[in-house]
């Protein structure tokens, strides 16, 4: 049976941060990612944001991982050169009703450490022409990232010091032997020894959770998924600056978002699922068309392409009040050598780099 030090289970973003951090203070890392290749899964489908840190109740994890892991993130993809912008963003308020949800999120803002400007409808206007809205806030340090290119950087700084991705491989067997974890791998009884696990598998990881023989089940969360389309614009964006509408139950509303070259892309909406798949029904284009229209009543008919879905993480259900990141290691369920993260959905490529210094504070 082969022995190593660490291992990483998914090679999504936060799972590559985390080995990067792991294999930076001397650790042997070993990789295993189901996929034939690294973050196929949420870390590839979703609005490549860099998250100020603005919505999430202060004191939480995602609150604290987001804020100092948008600054970790521009600083990486300045010294790396990732490419990214600092573009911006509005959240818009498109009734008057609305423009008291405005001052609540500048509040909990303000209380994570996040400065937003208040705009009036003219101040709104004068920065973007063609947006409809009543009041606005304006994040300055919202930003967007190709988050193929930061993967890969994480990625070969993980293998610059030692560790190996190891792909098309399923853990399917996890067993604690005297302050070890014996793993197995595709069907197959135990191959693996190691010292620590860390759990980063996502959609998958509370489903991986389980696997661990004598795991508390109290400790292993239910897994929700909420699926998330994403239609693109025909023709030129009529933004220069991402534009959000106030949160709804689930996400943050269909806002539009940019890309490096430019060009808009709506999404994503929400739609509670039991399995994961992610085929975009042009038909939800008609729920599309009328959110966008609420803070861009110039969208034309036939403008919106189907593009891509995601499906996010959750732990929590539709009725629910949104879950926090959950980071448990031995101190919350008490087996050593074990971390489990656990849905960790938006802001979580932001936060990547500072969960991965957190996961590598526990171990």
């Amino acid at each position: 049976m082969e022995s190593v030090d660490a291992v990483v289970i998914g090679a999504g973003v936060v799972g590559l941060a985390v080995a990067r951090a792991l294999s930076s203070r001397g650790r042997e890392v070993l990789i295993l990612e189901a996929a034939d290749s690294f973050g196929t899964e949420t870390s590839s489908r979703n609005s490549e944001v860099i998250h100020a840190g603005i919505y999430y109740p202060h004191g939480s994890l995602k609150a604290r991982m987001c804020v100092c892991g948008r600054t970790l993130l521009y600083d990486f993809c300045e010294q790396y050169g990732i490419p990214h912008r600092r573009c911006g963003k509005l959240i818009v308020a498109t009734s008057e009703a609305q423009v008291s949800q405005l001052e609540k999120i500048q509040k909990i803002a303000q209380a994570n450490g996040v400065r937003l400007e208040y705009l009036s409808r003219s101040e709104a206007l004068e920065l973007e022409p063609q947006l409809a809205c009543e009041a606005a806030l304006h994040s300055p340090t919202t930003g967007i990232i190709d988050s193929h290119a930061y993967m890969l950087a994480l990625l070969g700084q993980a293998e610059s010091r030692g560790a190996t991705l190891v792909t098309n491989t399923t853990v399917t067997r996890l067993e604690l032997d005297r302050g070890c974890v014996l793993i197995g791998i595709n069907n197959e009884q135990a191959q693996l020894r190691a010292n620590m696990v860390v759990n980063s598998a996502g959609l998958h990881a509370p489903q991986v959770a389980r696997l661990i023989e004598g795991f508390p089940a109290q400790h292993i969360p239910t897994p929700y998924f909420a699926k998330g389309s994403y239609f693109t614009l025909a023709g030129r964006s009529p933004f220069e600056r991402l534009v959000y509408p106030v949160p709804e139950p689930g996400g943050l509303g269909v806002h539009l978002t940019l890309d490096l070259a430019g060009r808009a892309r709506f999404g994503p909406d929400v739609q509670w699922v039991e399995t994961c798949e992610y085929q975009v029904e042009p038909q939800r284009a008609e729920h599309f068309y009328a959110a966008i229209r609420a803070y861009w009543p110039a969208l034309g008919d036939g403008a919106l392409q189907p593009a891509y879905a995601g499906i996010r993480p959750k732990i929590n259900g539709p009725q629910d009040a949104a879950a926090d990141f959950r980071v448990d290691g031995p101190q919350t369920h008490g087996i050593p050598g074990v971390v489990n993260l656990f849905g960790i959905e938006s802001p979580g490529l932001t936060a990547s780099l500072a969960l991965a210094s957190h996961v590598a504070d526990l171990t």
